[in-house]
């Protein structure tokens, strides 16, 4: 695992360079806009909504039975939340792949990786598919385990797990689109699926920090795009030396 230390030790030091600065907070900022806006306009409708949805179940009928409206309304508040968190989260990240990822791979290529060759195996429509099949999946996964987030069964882990999956699905594509052929992209997931995810996971981490949560899109570029330009690399080192064996036999 000490290449996705150094991917994610590479990207911290990236964060810090004024060009990379100059992407770093907005992507969180506008998703906070663009979801807290609504919120604030909306919340209440919302809320009642989720309440009648919440009152139409045996255990919501149970707490009004109970005189425990206040209790129901509050869980109605809190699943509005872990709606509007994971929205933020996608939009943000959303936002950094399609948006930012282009200038990031260009920044971390030039400083680290000038000489390697690109074959341009990756396509904007395949950019675009990869971004709408991660965020169908992560949709389809929350769905899967909201009952788990509302009985607090995984709540701690559940949040750190699927953003993890989200920020590799969305960030392994457009991190090699560039310089990878299609044959290579295939070979390095082959290869990684496991070191993806836990640097998925570490970034996912990040969000708990206050202030550097900002930068987690950020980071999550910068550090797939160094982790995966070093997996090519040392795939054509390998490929370059098995070529070269095959010649003085």
């Amino acid at each position: 695992m000490n290449d996705v230390v150094r991917a994610l030790g590479a990207a911290l030091r990236s964060v810090t360079h004024p060009q990379m600065l100059a992407l770093a907070a907005w992507p969180m900022l506008v998703a906070f806009a663009l979801w807290a806006g609504p919120a604030w306009l909306y919340g209440d409708i919302w809320a009642q909504w989720l309440g009648a949805a919440l009152t139409s179940t045996e255990a919501g009928q149970w707490l009004s039975q109970h005189n425990l409206d206040r209790l129901l309304h509050y869980s109605a508040l809190m699943l509005l939340l872990l709606v509007l968190a994971p929205l933020m989260l996608v939009t943000a990240l959303l936002i950094a792949a399609m948006v930012e990822m282009p200038f990031i791979v260009g920044f971390v290529a030039a400083r680290q990786y000038p000489a390697l060759e690109k074959r341009r195996g990756g396509t904007i429509a395949g950019s675009m598919f990869n971004a709408l099949v991660a965020v169908l999946a992560f949709a389809a996964l929350w769905i899967a385990t909201l009952p788990l987030w509302l009985t607090g069964v995984l709540a701690p882990v559940l949040p750190v797990v699927l953003s993890a999956y989200l920020t590799q699905r969305l960030f392994r594509y457009d991190a090699l689109s560039e310089h990878a052929s299609a044959e290579e992209y295939r070979a390095i997931l082959k290869a990684s699926p496991g070191r993806r995810y836990v640097l998925g996971i570490l970034l996912a981490l990040l969000y708990y920090v206050p202030l550097m949560n900002l930068l987690v899109p950020l980071l999550s570029g910068l550090a797939y795009a160094h982790f995966g330009l070093a997996e090519l690399a040392r795939l054509r080192d390998d490929d370059a030396g098995r070529t070269a064996l095959s010649l003085t036999l």
